[in-house]
Order: structure tokens, then sequence, then C-alpha cells
């Protein structure tokens, strides 16, 4: 190799067109996507809720048909999805509060992630087991 293939390498920026993409798959770059995603999907739920919440002062029936379809096994899952991505986003939010405005924020913020992780997986396994109990009971019998 040149000597000025070597220095083209070196002073490429990491992340340049030249070296590939800039994402490095950083547990903080994971956090950001899944921050946006959960927040987004919390909206589409809240816009869903809104109407369907709506429809019982145009229609007290089909009201009562959609909150039917709603204790359906699928809708149960959605439901856990949905508790995850509500608890991840205020948990994470939390996370980035502390980065912004605590001064050893930016240090500690790669801990605190891991910190805000261990505490999903610690409230979404009981809190999993006791929103899906009365689906698995009912599809697979039981008491």
């Amino acid at each position: 190799m040149s000597d000025s293939a070597i220095a083209t390498e070196q002073v490429a920026p990491r992340g340049s067109r030249r070296t590939g993409t800039l994402y490095r798959g950083d547990p903080g770059m994971w956090s950001w996507v899944a921050h946006r995603i959960t927040g987004v999907l919390t909206f589409f739920f809240l816009f869903a809720h809104v109407l369907d919440t709506a429809l019982v002062r145009v229609s007290p029936n089909a009201y009562d048909e959609i909150i039917e379809t709603y204790k359906t096994p699928v809708v149960n899952l959605l439901e856990v999805g949905l508790v995850g991505a509500v608890l991840y986003h205020a948990l994470n939010g939390l996370r980035v509060l502390l980065v912004d405005f605590w001064k050893h924020g930016p240090r500690l913020q790669k801990p605190m992630l891991w910190t805000i992780l261990g505490i999903w997986v610690v409230v979404m396994i009981p809190g999993t087991y006791f929103m899906l109990e009365r689906t698995v009971r009912e599809m697979f019998g039981g008491n």
C-alpha cells in the first residue's frame, strides 16, 4: 500500500462514505431508536384510543362491539407490547432528563441505560405474566 493510501485511510473520518455508515451499533444509538419508536407507537395508540372512546357518543352499540374485539388473545399480546413500549419510553425519558440536566449524566449515561433496561425487565416479567394469565387460561384450559 502506498503512503498516500495509508494517509487517506487515516484521514478519512470515522463514518465517512469511505468507511461505511455512521451507525456503529452503540447501545446509546439503539436506545435513541427505541425511544423514537416507542414514542410513535404510544402516540398512535392514544390516537386510536381517543377515536374508539369518542365512538361511545356516536353509537354505543358500535362502541360495545369494538370493546369486545379488544378481549381477543392477539389484542392481549398487543397490550403487553404497549405496556412494554410505554414503560421503556418513560424510563428512558427519565434517563435522558438526567443526561441533559445532571452534571454527571453524560459520564454515566451508559450505566443508566443498563439500569433502566434492568428495571424494565424486572417490571415486565411479572407484568407480562399477570397480563397474559387470563388469556392463557382461556386458550389452554385451567381454573
